[in-house]
């Protein structure tokens, strides 16, 4: 203990040497960690109920108030790029309905809590007619999501399938999404800083596809707050392993498939024969595709006149716009 008033006037005459720039900057930089840990927190809690999102158009709210074309995200899709791929589709989509997008919670996908809140939607908003854009694994989330909703007596008019896989043998990158249902199945959870990683590992690996200006903002979207919590992707992946389209009955609701042969993430040549052989019955059309979009995956945010293009011939030739701008009801 005698040594302990040495140490002591030590350790002052060391804060006396320390410049006052740098105890600023030092200080400067452990708040500005405290206060993104802080909003962080509260943009991740604020997003673990599962949530609606309206996007606006004055045409479309106007002349078509019962009707909503619904966007289902892609995996890893925050709630703002699913709100942004929504707003890129909105010139053509706005033309049969009003617009809406499926925020996931970040506690994890429920699909069943989906369907239920989707009830409420259709009863309070007094829907009469409900389409489905399904972009990438989004895809399977409206298909199961329209054969539950079947069961209960509300029907959807129609899917968009936008480089959906049928099933997991359709991801491209197997070992490393096996990987990340591993961990999510045993208990573990993926930081944030890794997710990150990963992801520009990922885009580096197929940087074909993208520019790098397109690279460096899907990794930064990873790491930020507004990202979907590791536990909302994990289980994203957990669900698309184990999804079996098998179990799904779609009765009259059509569905069309678009996509791109040059797709590095879902394979083209598998996934559109396999929905095909699916739903022989309700497939309409399989044979749109996305020509130069850059990456070839479901871009309709990144490839905005390529994908108004194909979506609205679709419409054209599948979904004749109602006489007296009334639609065909779902019940």
């Amino acid at each position: 203990m005698a040594n302990d008033p040495e140490r002591l006037l030590e350790y002052a005459h060391g804060l006396k040497g320390m410049s006052r720039r740098r105890f600023l900057t030092g200080s400067a930089l452990g708040l500005a960690l405290a206060t993104d840990l802080f909003v962080t927190r509260q943009i991740q809690e604020a997003r673990e109920e599962f949530t609606i999102l309206p996007v606006a158009d004055e045409y479309a709210d106007s002349a078509f108030p019962n009707a909503r074309w619904i966007l289902f995200p892609g995996y890893k899709t925050s709630w703002e790029e699913g709100v942004w791929i929504m707003n890129s589709l909105r010139p053509v989509l706005s033309r049969r309905a009003r617009l809406a997008v499926m925020g996931y919670s970040n506690r994890g996908l429920d699909v069943s809590t989906i369907v239920s809140a989707l009830r409420r939607y259709v009863r309070t908003q007094q829907i009469e007619t409900l389409y489905f854009y399904g972009h990438s694994f989004g895809g399977m989330v409206a298909v199961e999501v329209a054969s539950r909703l079947r069961e209960v007596g509300v029907n959807v008019r129609f899917i968009m399938l936008d480089s959906s896989p049928h099933d997991r043998f359709d991801v491209i990158d197997k070992a490393m999404f096996d990987g990340v249902v591993y961990l999510y199945e045993a208990g573990y959870r993926v930081p944030t800083v890794l997710r990150g990683g990963y992801e520009l590992a990922e885009r580096i690996v197929h940087k074909n596809e993208r520019s790098w200006s397109q690279i460096l903002d899907q990794t930064l979207e990873q790491v930020s707050p507004l990202a979907p919590s590791s536990v909302l992707i994990q289980s994203q992946a957990s669900y698309i392993f184990h999804f079996n389209v098998t179990r799904f009955s779609l009765g009259d609701t059509e569905m069309a498939f678009i996509g791109n042969p040059n797709d590095g993430t879902v394979n083209y040549s598998t996934a559109r024969p396999g929905w095909a052989a699916a739903f022989p019955d309700n497939m309409v059309s399989a044979d749109s595709v996305t020509e130069g979009a850059l990456p070839a995956h479901a871009s309709p945010q990144w490839n905005p006149l390529i994908y108004q293009a194909v979506v609205r011939d679709v419409q054209q030739d599948f979904l004749p716009l109602p006489r007296g701008g009334k639609t065909k009801s779902v019940r």
